[in-house]
């Protein structure tokens, strides 16, 4: 899977073969899109994120925000420390190496960064998972959720050495014929397999759905998911 690189004064756009006559910065601008008659729905769960359509293409583009104490300073500017250590060509870069891998993640198609002297700001998009929500909407829902085939999704990309250092129900998808997917790689790496880094992956989900979830009881649907994971753990 191949980006062409588009430069236009301070702003880089990769982008995959397939977009690349059509996109344009004005793509990562909401308003362009609301001026241009396209519903934009807002993600629900996933910070500044919007599900988008273009002609066949259905998208979720994600703008690039600080989060904690960081925020108060500035809510989407990062020091810029050169153009292949930005967020948005990190995440873009991480997440074809994972689908080349056949593993189960939203296509990457395009990232864009605005240099503004010593920062810049970002944005991702990506494909948008056909029919597939997040654990937490279903959740909400009181729906049934597949929570072996979790288990076993995740130890598929613990094999790997993907260290998610943001895994929680948020960012992990189930769709109609109950695949999981896993999505939002920002800040991810690729490590040496290792249970502690692991391990820690898992703490962060179950804290997140206690978290979200405290009235509903989980233990034996956690049960499910360790076994599934251990059976297939890396």
């Amino acid at each position: 899977m191949i980006f062409h690189d588009l430069k236009q004064g301070n702003t880089t756009i990769w982008v995959i073969p397939e977009l690349v006559e059509h996109i344009t910065p004005s793509w990562f601008d909401l308003n362009w899109w609301n001026n241009h008659g396209q519903q934009v729905n807002s993600a629900p769960g996933r910070g500044e994120s919007y599900f988008l359509r273009y002609q066949s293409w259905s998208m979720v583009w994600r703008h690039y925000k600080r989060g904690g104490m960081a925020a108060r300073v500035s809510q989407d500017r990062y020091l810029w420390t050169g153009l292949e250590n930005n967020r948005a060509y990190a995440e873009l870069m991480l997440t074809r190496q994972l689908l080349d891998m056949n593993l189960p993640v939203p296509r990457p198609l395009a990232g864009q960064i605005i240099r503004e002297g010593l920062y810049y700001r970002a944005d991702l998009i990506t494909e948008r998972l056909a029919g597939a929500r997040s654990l937490a909407d279903m959740l909400g829902a009181k729906e049934e959720l597949p929570w072996a085939g979790i288990g076993a999704t995740i130890a598929r990309f613990h094999q790997v050495g993907l260290d998610h250092v943001d895994l929680n129900i948020r960012n992990i998808l189930c769709n109609q014929a109950n695949e999981v997917f896993l999505i939002d790689f920002d800040r991810c790496r690729m490590r040496d397999p290792a249970l502690q880094w692991q391990q820690g992956n898992l703490a962060r989900l179950k804290r997140s759905l206690n978290k979200l979830f405290p009235e509903q009881d989980h233990d034996q649907h956690w049960q499910q998911l360790v076994t599934a994971y251990t059976d297939k753990a890396p």
